[in-house]
């Protein structure tokens, strides 16, 4: 499927990708190679914001299944986020790409609050903006965060950078033979369960006609690649022709 041009995306990446292949935490060097990808792509002109995810420092739902109050893990993921948002913005700035990090916890020594028309002038000058600490509230998924921001900020597509390529009927890791689809509708995802991203972010696209772009952010090169209607990816849509 050929995506329609697109002028403003929001790139979702998953805290684990931050890793590179280390077990935890942040891998510089690699955070840069990330960087390099998205600048590429913000030189074709497009206009960018980027949510991170938290999981390679902490994950919420992981913390309250070992007995956390499951709010206060919660908001410790979304500081995570901002960790995240802080190291990307210093890999994109080494690289000359002015940024912004717009927090929806409130932290003013060290980034923005989210205030979207803020966030729309900071595009409108060329700079990227990052959206840390999800949508503030404990409960809700980066992966809500990203459809929330995404819908705010009027994008025309949302672009999901995982490990794996696109979105498949059942779990490549786990089943060799497992099919990958080339586009899916929102439908289809929620009620087969595809672990595209949360229900709540599936429903929010959908509701505001924002197709979601699976692919793999590992391989090199390949954030462009789909940005030019080549690369291995999944789009969900109800706009299947």
């Amino acid at each position: 499927m050929t995506l329609p041009k697109m002028n403003r995306v929001l790139l979702k990446l998953s805290g684990e990708v931050l890793m590179g292949d280390q077990q935890f935490g942040i891998d510089p060097a690699f955070v840069l190679e990330l960087a390099k990808e998205v600048k590429a792509a913000k030189e074709t002109g497009l206009e960018i914001c980027l949510v991170i995810g938290g999981g390679n420092i902490f994950r919420g739902m992981a913390g309250a299944a070992q007995g956390m109050d499951r709010a206060q893990a919660d908001y410790m993921g979304m500081l995570a986020t901002v960790m995240n948002a802080l190291a990307m913005q210093s890999a994109l700035e080494q690289l000359g790409v002015q940024t912004r990090v717009q927090s929806a916890v409130q932290m003013d020594q060290v980034c923005e609050p989210v205030i979207r028309r803020r966030a729309e002038r900071h595009l409108e000058k060329g700079r990227i903006v990052i959206f840390a600490a999800g949508v503030g509230a404990p409960y809700f998924t980066t992966d809500s965060g990203a459809a929330l921001r995404a819908a705010e900020m009027n994008c025309d597509a949302l672009l999901k950078g995982t490990s794996v390529d696109g979105v498949y009927d059942s779990d490549p890791k786990s089943n060799p033979s497992a099919t990958r689809y080339e586009t899916v509708s929102y439908g289809k995802v929620l009620a087969d369960n595809l672990k595209v991203m949360d229900a709540s972010a599936v429903a929010l696209c959908r509701d505001n006609d924002i197709p979601i772009v699976v692919f793999s952010i590992r391989e090199k090169g390949n954030l462009a690649r789909v940005l030019s209607g080549e690369g291995v990816q999944t789009v969900v849509t109800d706009h299947t022709a």
